[in-house]
């Protein structure tokens, strides 16, 4: 198979947005598809080390992680991309770009509250924002626009990872993505 699209999981720190994504890649790979997760740790840690946290700098992150992803999905991958992302100008402008070049984009909220985030607290960023370390924490001190009208919802403290990512392998094959 080599239909491509992207897959933009977004949705607070600690959201369960990258277990989700590799979990549905593990499903997909073993339907025979080609996947990639972009992983937002992942990216900064190696192409956009140089950026910070502001907004300009936020939505350059972005802008560069919706140009890979778009890439990939025009060429027969499905790029699962769990991104906070936390500007709705700065997903839109991602999904403006995948229209143009005709890559399939679907937009997946993760839409776990802060409160459950901050007991997970996978990387300790909500207690290092709470003991004064750590300013511009992603729905703490520094904004979250919710997607307006996502292509699906989880709520990810409702269900395990498992039908999370049953969830989005549905509305892949729904689509004829998967």
């Amino acid at each position: 198979m080599t239909t491509g699209a992207t897959v933009w999981l977004t949705g607070l720190p600690s959201a369960g947005k990258t277990t989700i994504a590799y979990e549905l890649a593990e499903r997909l790979r073993a339907d025979g598809h080609r996947v990639e997760v972009l992983d937002g740790d992942e990216i900064r840690e190696f192409l956009t080390a140089g950026l910070g946290f502001s907004r300009a700098d936020r939505h350059t992150n972005v802008q560069r992680i919706g140009f890979l992803a778009d890439l990939l999905a025009r060429n027969g991958v499905l790029a699962l991309v769990p991104v906070i992302a936390p500007y709705a100008d700065s997903r839109e402008a991602v999904r403006k770009r995948h229209a143009a070049s005709g890559a399939a984009y679907v937009e997946v909220h993760v839409a776990t509250p802060v409160e459950v985030c901050s007991v997970r607290d996978v990387k300790g960023l909500y207690a290092r924002q709470a003991a004064g370390e750590i300013s511009g924490l992603t729905g703490v001190d520094d904004p979250y626009e919710e997607p307006d009208s996502p292509d699906l919802r989880i709520e990810s403290q409702h269900q395990t990872v498992q039908e999370s990512a049953a969830a989005v392998h549905e509305l892949l094959v729904e689509r004829g993505l998967a």
